[in-house]
């Protein structure tokens, strides 16, 4: 499983041969011009909510890759069936099988609504079990108790969380998620794009280190492999 960061909260997930986009906002992102919109093919694109830092690009790569599956929640699943886009939709607690792993729709505390003020229904994560490897990617969340329902069914190789603050968890509180959902490996997103969220990369790597843990800041366009 191969994992890159396309800025902001967009990752992307190479997985049994799919390539999928999480919450893509890459165009209107200055810090991640360099990427080549146009190369991006993804099979899925994953919706953690409906706002705009990560809904933006839904439409122009669907108009690229028009046999893509957007997967979220009913009510955004909804809004772009009615576009004529192809979609599934889940809702808390779910999961499903698909071509590349399972996926489980959990709960995140958060908000949720279009840029034209359409109702997003409520926000999500997502769990993904797929080549022996588990990840989960929180979307924008404040720290939830829920969390610690994941390890009684997944063991995780990766958590990402976002670290922020302002709109979601703050360094401390995603130490916190990571003792809930029992990961140690945590990839730090939604930080950094404008003023309010803001961070200290070194301060936030060693507050992870003190704790025993591993907080990887990638560069835009920068992959692990799991």
């Amino acid at each position: 499983m191969k994992i890159t960061f396309f800025g902001h909260a967009c990752i992307g997930i190479e997985v049994s041969e799919k390539f999928i986009i999480v919450d893509p906002f890459i165009t209107a992102n200055p810090k991640a011009s360099h990427i080549n919109f146009a190369d991006l093919k993804p099979d899925y694109i994953f919706l953690t909510h409906a706002h705009q830092d990560h809904a933006l690009d839904v439409e122009a790569l669907v108009a690229n890759n028009p046999e893509a599956i957007i997967v979220s929640n009913a009510e955004i699943i909804t809004y772009y069936l009615e576009k004529g886009f192809k979609g599934h939709m889940m809702n808390h607690g779910g999961s499903w099988q698909f071509d590349f792993g399972r996926v489980k729709y959990v709960n995140a505390i958060h908000s949720s609504s279009f840029a034209d003020g359409t109702y997003g229904g409520n926000p999500g994560g997502f769990v993904i079990e797929g080549e022996h490897k588990n990840i989960y990617i929180a979307g924008d969340t404040a720290l939830t108790w829920d969390m610690k329902l994941i390890p009684m069914r997944t063991k995780l190789d990766l958590a990402i969380f976002p670290i922020g603050n302002n709109f979601t968890m703050d360094v401390e509180d995603a130490i916190l998620a990571s003792d809930f959902v029992e990961c140690d490996k945590i990839l730090g997103c939604h930080y950094d794009t404008f003023g309010f969220i803001e961070i200290n990369h070194q301060e936030a790597i060693q507050q992870f280190f003190n704790k025993g843990k591993d907080l990887m800041l990638l560069e835009i366009g920068q992959s692990i492999e799991l």
